[in-house]
């Protein structure tokens, strides 16, 4: 049945099983500061680690010299490049990132040497006199300097497997998506709009640093307890570089202050790990946070140019675009954000001819990877715009254009997949456009009489630099698709082992994957899981580490669907074996044994019709069933790198966003005043959470809107690399977020679900700037939307 959930329903309590809000385990701890993070990991004779980085963008390192920094009371190791025990580069997907840079650093802060002293003053004062000579080199900084004739080539002698399908050494991954003929359509079109469209370098900005603690052991392998989304991906590019079998390196979740992609690289790993073995003591690792904004990989920057064409009925007829991505020095997770890029870069849109390329570039700027919405970011906002544009065009209401070419379920994406599962676009912009608008002038009725001021309602909130004058209002809207899963025949899979015995006379469930839980509450869904098919109220979830199978990353949405569905099914595999043993011992104490549809509730074993049969405890006695099992989606297949065309993805999201802005254009100042949401969320398994992950994801792209970006400049540095000059929303900013959630069951996901994290964050970007448009009449083509863009200054 079809569900329309308000805010209001969203807060039930029962039982803490699938479908109801069940706190989390973590809220307190968290809410109260007592919850521990990875930076706050202790051990006795505890060293600490630093990294000496790189001061030049692209520069050859001629000499190194630590004599130095090794005669510092309190140094125990420095380590360079000619230090390491093996394998001397690691990457996601493209081993092309070094430990520590041997003959040339490729970015402004990359880890050229490393300090272990016993006091983190100390050892960063040791780092300081590490004598490096470099040579520097020339930049390379975007398309026209990655590709121009005679261009450095950042990794020469690649060997990948993108290598030889890419049209120029500088670019990592290029993947075209075409479809239909296109002279053809051109032909037909009526009305045609084109438009360019950038987007600046977004930061994760998790509040927690990257940090870690690395404890050699006595079987000569290393203990890291760190923060970080994928320990298994971890461990395979660690144990290469320590020289150690992968058994010998083992990894445990340690409390993460945030990700949203930002931890699924290696980070401090490595370091930490080879200056515990070099020293044989534990040694700590924790980022200041100008360290950190060097430290991690970004959201790729953009420039995009798009063209539609249209009948003058509005309906589309063809769609192109280019799609350039800066993926910064190294690898990373760039050919997986290209895919994602081409693949979505319609939009939820119904066209028949397409054709649609992306690439990623290799440069001097700091490495880009995995940031929520992977790829499909940056294409929303451009084919969104676009989508304006054409409404404008055409004299035609926005929101109607876009219901008009609105795919649903039985569509077909550019990349000749069909849309099998429900894909309720229209409906989503409708619940949207029809909610009541909020009242004007907020900043006089907030107070409640009318005569006097709120600022915080005002654009440039307790600034106070406006009273009101000027301020005018627009509305907008926007809607984007988000891949869920890991995709183009990865194998993507987690695993759950479920233990279930009885403790004190009382039925006990341990549940243990590999989850990294970062915040997205999947320690809550794996608990109202196990509480659901096993009907026993007590669940204890084991240490996130690598003694279990790998439960894959914590992103691209996936976790609820993969790690849920790897404990839904170990827990149905639990179920028959108590069921098994209650025939084997009780099935002569009553007829109901004999039957079908036996359920687990409440501790106990009942008919479908709710009878008890027995307990559990009675059931199992002294017997402890402890099962592993491993859990897949239906598989995908790479995309022809000639046209896009195969089926690339395992699911897809879908969110909705209108956005109400006041603007003072005079000043150059936004406020938000409402950013209401639409999204299916398949099957709500803890409301309350979904609410928050959607207005989680909507802040985040309300803040890509109006206020985040990493400025690179001056030589391809960071020049604002502080919580101080690089600006996130904070609840000032925040606005009132009404959501609704539409529940429509995908029959190929766990419970019906559907991936929810990521799809707010594409369309509240877009929605905010359409906004801002309908306010100031501007064009505004690049995001964020600064004052001076507003102003002409």
């Amino acid at each position: 049945m079809d569900i329309l959930r308000t805010p209001t329903d969203l807060a039930q309590r029962g039982h803490g099983g699938v479908g109801e809000s069940a706190s989390r385990p973590d809220g307190v701890l968290k809410v109260t500061g007592e919850f521990a993070y990875a930076s706050d990991l202790w051990a006795r004779d505890m060293l600490w680690g630093h990294t000496l980085r790189s001061p030049h963008a692209h520069a050859e390192i001629v000499s190194v010299d630590t004599t130095e920094a090794l005669s510092v009371p309190g140094v125990h190791a420095v380590l360079t490049h000619a230090d390491l025990p093996a394998a001397t580069h690691y990457g996601l997907e493209i081993p092309d990132q070094p430990v520590l840079a041997g003959d040339v650093v490729r970015y402004h802060g990359e880890p050229v040497a490393l300090v272990a002293a016993d006091h983190p003053e100390t050892a960063r004062r040791a780092a300081a006199r590490i004598r490096v000579e470099y040579a520097e080199l020339p930049l390379v900084t975007d398309e026209s300097t990655a590709t121009a004739p005679g261009a450095p080539v950042l990794h020469p002698n690649r060997s990948d497997h993108y290598a030889d399908r890419v049209p120029h050494p500088n670019v990592v991954h290029h993947q075209p998506v075409r479809r239909g003929d296109l002279a053809a359509a051109k032909a037909r079109a009526e009305v045609v709009v084109t438009g360019e469209y950038e987007l600046g370098m977004q930061d994760q900005a998790p509040l927690g640093p990257e940090s870690g603690l690395a404890v050699p052991a006595e079987d000569g392998g290393v203990d890291l307890y760190v923060a970080t989304q994928w320990l298994h991906v971890d461990r395979e590019q660690l144990a290469p570089v320590l020289g150690l079998p992968r058994e010998l390196v083992r990894l445990t979740l340690s409390g993460v202050g945030g990700a949203f992609g930002a931890r699924e690289d290696l980070s401090m790993q490595a370091h930490a790990c080879l200056l515990a073995l070099r020293t044989g003591r534990p040694v700590k690792m924790v980022y200041s946070r100008d360290e950190s904004f060097v430290g991690h990989v970004h959201r790729h920057p953009a420039r995009l140019r798009y063209e539609h064409g249209a009948t003058r009925d509005g309906r589309l007829v063809y769609v192109r675009g280019r799609i350039v991505l800066d993926g910064g020095a190294y690898a990373s997770s760039s050919p997986a954000v290209v895919g994602n890029a081409a693949s979505l870069g319609l939009g939820p849109y119904v066209c028949d001819t397409v054709d649609i390329e992306a690439l990623a570039l290799y440069t001097n700027n700091p490495p880009c990877g995995a940031m929520r919405g992977f790829g499909a970011v940056q294409a929303c906002f451009a084919y969104e715009s676009q989508m304006d544009r054409l409404a404008a065009e055409l004299g035609m209401d926005p929101v109607s254009l876009r219901q008009l070419n609105a795919m649903s379920q039985g569509a077909t994406m550019p990349t000749g997949q069909p849309v099998d599962a429900p894909a309720p676009v229209a409906e989503l912009l409708r619940l949207v456009r029809d909610r009541p608008l909020p009242p004007p002038r907020q900043w006089e009725t907030a107070v409640g009489t009318g005569t006097g001021f709120d600022l915080r309602a005002l654009p440039g909130g307790l600034s106070n630099t406006t009273r009101g004058e000027g301020v005018v209002r627009g509305v907008g809207y926007a809607v984007g698709i988000k891949n869920v899963g890991f995709s183009e025949g990865y194998d993507d899979y987690s695993t759950a082992r479920v233990r279930l015995e009885v403790v004190n006379g009382e039925p006990v469930v341990l549940v243990h994957t590999a989850m990294a839980e970062v915040g997205q509450g999947g320690v809550t869904v794996q608990a109202q899981i196990a509480r659901t098919e096993l009907g026993v109220a007590k669940v204890v979830l084991h240490p996130a580490d690598t003694r279990v199978g790998s439960a894959g990353s914590t992103s691209a949405s996936r976790q609820t669907y993969m790690t849920g569905g790897a404990v839904r099914n170990t827990c149905l595999l639990v179920r028959e074996e108590v069921l098994r043993l209650g025939r084997e011992r009780l099935g002569d104490t009553h007829p109901g044994w004999r039957g079908d549809g036996l359920w687990l509730r409440d501790g106990a074993v009942v008919t479908a019709g709710g009878e008890v049969l027995a307990d559990l405890a009675q059931v199992l006695g002294d017997d402890v069933i402890d099962l592993e099992r491993e859990f897949r989606h239906r598989p995908t297949e790479p995309l022809d790198p000639e046209n896009g065309q195969g089926f690339g993805h395992v699911q897809y999201s879908f969110c909705a966003h209108r956005a109400v802005v006041e603007v003072d254009a005079e000043l150059g100042l936004v406020k938000v005043v409402e950013l209401a949401a639409a999204q299916d969320v398949g099957r709500a398994m803890n409301p309350q959470a979904v609410v928050g992950q959607i207005h989680g994801g909507s802040v985040q792209g309300l803040g890509l809107a109006v206020m985040e970006e990493i400025v690179v400049a001056d030589g391809a540095r960071v020049r604002n690399p502080s919580f101080t000059d690089y600006l996130i929303p904070t609840i000032l900013d925040t606005p009132t977020m009404p959501v609704d959630v539409l529940e429509l069951a995908d029959e190929h996901a766990p419970y019906g679900l559907r991936g929810i994290g990521e799809a707010p964050t594409l369309s509240s970007t877009p929605a905010v700037v359409a906004a801002i448009r309908a306010a100031t009449g501007l064009a505004l083509r690049r995001v964020p939307v600064r004052p001076e863009h507003l102003t002409g200054t």
